[in-house]
């Protein structure tokens, strides 16, 4: 009995390891089948995925691009700034201007587009915006003398806040006694000129220009003419000017 047992164990032992030995062999002779099914498989599931990789790849390389670009764009800063101060230097040392209107005739122009009664004195907007490479601060002319700078900037044009707003204020420095002072307006078609130290001498027909260090506004850029002094407090004088620029009436500005 208990060989008959034996063999019958044997048997059922022998026949499992039959049936395990032939389901390994066609599988091992279907995986090239396999294979094919899913590189099937994978390349039907690209497709749903193309979009996604080319957006993610394309933010990816403009991330990286608009890294690149605000580093480079601190640097130009850095050395523009350095640049203005060395102008600045040499202009202490040779008594010439830096800025000068033959420079300022080959300069490109813009077109008034709105000049709201409501904010004559204060604001205008031009026909020119980033598409021609405006930037905010980028100073406006009128017959060569400062008019403004650029306040805002949208795609095809800009607002630039005139030197007449009550919220205008810029270094400035009357050339003949190199006094600084603030240039600001009263919102009423009025410029002045603020904070100059009182009894330095200061006579109506001086010349008055700007004083700040910047690329885009830099020292010696005429302004207009001193025509009286109007206040005088706490050891500070406040003069009104006559700007060179035609404030009331102009219908294109140069930059």
């Amino acid at each position: 009995m208990d060989n008959t047992g034996n063999i019958t164990r044997e048997r059922i032992h022998g026949i499992t390891a039959l049936i395990l030995a032939l389901f390994l062999l066609g599988v091992s002779s279907g995986l090239g089948v396999v294979k094919n099914i899913v590189d099937i498989w994978g390349a039907l599931l690209i497709i749903p995925e193309y979009p996604a990789v080319l957006m993610r790849d394309a933010f990816l390389r403009w991330r990286s691009w608009s890294q690149d670009k605000n580093s480079l764009n601190e640097e130009v800063i850095k050395l523009r700034e350095e640049n203005a101060r060395l102008r600045l230097d040499l202009a202490k040392l040779t008594g010439e201007k830096i800025y000068s209107d033959d420079a300022h005739n080959n300069s490109r122009t813009a077109r008034v587009t709105l000049r709201a009664p409501m904010s004559w004195w204060n604001e205008i907007r031009i026909d020119k915006g980033e598409i021609d490479k405006i930037t905010q601060g980028l100073v406006m002319f009128s017959n060569g003398y400062l008019l403004g700078r650029v306040s805002s900037v949208a795609m095809m044009s800009s607002w630039v806040e005139l030197i007449t707003s009550s919220s205008f204020m810029i270094p400035a420095v009357i050339e003949e006694t190199r006094e600084l002072g603030v240039i600001t307006g009263d919102g009423s078609g009025n410029v002045l000129l603020r904070y100059i130290p009182a009894g330095r001498g200061v006579k109506a027909g001086m010349n008055v220009s700007t004083a700040m260090i910047g690329e885009q506004l830099p020292p010696g850029l005429p302004i207009g003419k001193i025509v009286s002094e109007i206040s005088s407090a706490s050891g500070y004088a406040t003069y009104k000017i006559e700007p060179g620029a035609d404030m009331s009436k102009f219908y294109t500005v140069s930059y």
